[in-house]
């Protein structure tokens, strides 16, 4: 089966082709990164705009990069949520009339499960059960998946995503937009040592999160103290890290997965890949960086096994901005989740 598929949920316009769920035969972004960069975030009338002029410039390329026909493609899909309304419904409505043009099935497709399925563009195969951490800039989730599509909420973030996290303190640094790339380059300058020890907020009792303490006393301590930016940067992705990677491991442990996964923007963070395969005696996969961010082969690859599993959608599908995450409880054969158990964490 051979996916053209769409995501346009924010400021990257992408589209790609994959075939079987597993083979990308091409993957074209077109970032939206030097229209934010003055307002130090997205903003959507803008970024629905840049969506309208890029969106058939991105698609003709990814054809032409797979070397497809419109007959060579057996589904098309979009993102239809979460994410910005006007952003979605350009990459949405763009993909509706290429199915009804192409006479091929149409699917629309969660942004968050896009994410996960990426882990499935890799070399190795992940093993289910797992345990997924989602992190973005919207999203900070665990998630234990028990088979394909079945998804069960462990905890989220009460406030912050880690991603936002991250944008608003490089903000306060003044290190630039995006702000993940921004402090993961900064933080890398000093060593562990001289970093500046920042609290973390364990939540126990809970496997959520929670990160906009963590902000604030950034915003503190910049103003009392005004320390160098590089330890600040630093302290603060190691808070970020620890907590993310003690409590996903934390998960896996207690719920006795077969492998961790990854997803999501900040998934392309070095240091969080590298702290939870320290921490984990299992494998833990990760997508490549380009697949961690927005793009559109993961929409194509979780695609394939939606319709593999029989999912199909009509061409009224709509986009919806506050779409959650499909939740195995509300399915007939919920998976089995054991209670908390107490999280042993070292403290600073």
């Amino acid at each position: 089966m051979r996916v053209l598929a769409i995501e346009s949920s924010c400021d990257e316009t992408a589209a790609a082709i994959v075939e079987d769920g597993r083979t990308l035969r091409s993957s074209v972004v077109a970032s939206q990164v030097a229209h934010h960069e003055a307002t130090g975030g997205v903003v959507p009338e803008v970024a629905s705009r840049q969506h309208v002029a890029a969106i058939v410039p991105v698609v003709d390329r990814a054809l032409a990069e797979s070397d497809s026909r419109p007959t060579d493609i057996d589904l098309v899909a979009a993102t239809n949520g979460p994410g910005l309304a006007g952003s979605l419904l350009v990459g949405l409505s763009a993909a509706k009339a290429l199915a009804w043009a192409w006479n091929a099935p149409f699917l629309g497709v969660n942004h968050l499960v896009g994410h996960i399925y990426a882990n499935w563009l890799g070399a190795q195969e992940p093993v289910l059960p797992a345990v997924c951490l989602v992190v973005s800039g919207g999203h900070t989730e665990l998630i234990w998946m028990e088979k394909h599509l079945s998804f069960t909420s462990l905890g989220r973030t009460r406030d912050d995503a880690a991603g936002e996290a991250f944008d608003k303190v490089a903000r306060i640094l003044d290190l630039g937009y995006p702000g993940g790339p921004a402090i993961e380059r900064t933080a890398a300058t000093v060593d562990q040592s001289g970093a500046i020890v920042l609290p973390r907020a364990w939540l126990e009792g809970s496997w959520d999160f929670s990160f906009s303490g963590l902000k604030t006393a950034v915003m503190r301590l910049v103003a009392e103290e005004g320390p160098p930016p590089a330890l600040v940067a630093r302290g603060f992705q190691d808070a970020v890290v620890e907590v993310l990677a003690r409590k996903t491991v934390a998960a896996a442990d207690t719920l006795g997965a077969k492998s961790i996964l990854l997803a999501g923007g900040v998934a392309a963070n070095s240091a969080l890949r590298s702290a939870v395969r320290e921490m984990s005696r299992r494998p833990c996969l990760a997508p490549s960086p380009p697949l961690c961010t927005d793009n559109a082969a993961m929409i194509a690859a979780a695609a394939c096994f939606l319709a593999r599993s029989g999912h199909s959608d009509d061409l009224s599908v709509d986009a919806f901005p506050s779409l959650d995450l499909p939740d195995a409880r509300s399915l007939r054969d919920p998976p089995r989740v054991p209670r908390w158990r107490s999280l042993s964490v070292r403290r600073r």
